[in-house]
């Protein structure tokens, strides 16, 4: 049951990203990314109910830092997804949640991890990252440096408010945060009946029933294997990629792939103590 809500969590957050990408046309990439987080607020706000008194100035800069994370993840992937396929981005941003892991374990094994990773991304970048768009793997990397700096956050969050409280909160000032380059990027499509619609169906596939989803499953099965079933991320872009998008790869991007998931499940079921397996999320 846990693992079955692990995989529909990352097949949630994957496809819900391949359908972003086909609403970029109509709000720009940046404007998707307000409208998921803004929708995602509002529910898990009216959800949560959270509150806001008797919190000290440690607990806002905790929820200040994640939202600062949440928005610069999301921002910065689905620029990336803007200019390079779905599978490859994803095996590029978890390269920054596997980095901490190998950090945090201290294990010389740890090492060997980071370069069958590595030897992923070399071989991604085989026939020249071009075909990849130098900008989009920049944007997919430093999309996983935020995912790193949302686990560190989401631990520190996590530990200071009950339930999804500071998670809610967070999303809040995520929504803030990137509220002004959506309204650049996309003006007065933000209120397109059709656009708020598709935009809705983002937030619910990419934030509400991930998070739901994580939050039910880590009540079920240990923390480890969580992580290590979280590893597969790249492996369901590549198939959101290729089912919504009609992406295809190289036989030789497949296996950079699959070396990437390979790594990061065997840094992250290595890493020592639970917390950083648990706040990984399901996304970007």
């Amino acid at each position: 049951m846990g693992s079955g809500l692990v995989l529909g969590a990352a097949l949630s957050v994957q496809f819900g990203s391949a359908v972003a990408a086909l609403l970029f046309p109509r709000a720009g990439a940046a404007g998707v990314v307000t409208l998921r987080l803004t929708i995602a607020a509002i529910v898990l706000l009216l959800v949560c109910r959270p509150r806001l008194r008797g919190h000290r100035r440690d607990d806002w800069l905790a929820v200040a830092g994640l939202g600062a994370a949440m928005a610069g993840m999301n921002t910065l992937f689905y620029q990336a997804i803007d200019r390079i396929p779905l599978g490859p981005a994803v095996t590029l941003e978890v390269l920054g949640p596997l980095t901490l892991s190998v950090l945090t374990a201290r294990r010389a094994v740890s090492w060997l991890w980071a370069a069958l990773a590595l030897a992923g991304v070399m071989l991604l970048g085989y026939q020249g990252f071009d075909r990849l768009n130098l900008a989009g793997a920049g944007f997919a990397l430093a999309a996983g440096l935020m995912w790193a700096a949302y686990i560190v956050f989401s631990a520190r969050t996590g530990r200071r408010f009950p339930k999804a409280d500071g998670l809610a909160l967070a999303m809040a000032v995520s929504a803030v945060l990137t509220l002004p380059l959506g309204v650049v990027d996309a003006g007065a499509a933000l209120l397109d009946p059709v656009v708020l619609g598709l935009g809705a169906v983002v937030a619910t596939m990419s934030s509400v029933v991930p998070y739901t989803f994580e939050l039910l499953a880590l009540r079920r099965i240990p923390t480890s294997t969580f992580a290590v079933l979280m590893s597969l991320g790249p492996a369901v872009a590549v198939l959101a990629g290729f089912a919504v998008l009609d992406q295809r790869l190289t036989p030789l991007e497949l296996l950079a792939v699959a070396l990437v998931i390979v790594a990061s499940a065997g840094a992250v079921h290595g890493a020592a103590g639970p917390a950083p397996a648990r706040t990984i999320p399901v996304t970007a």
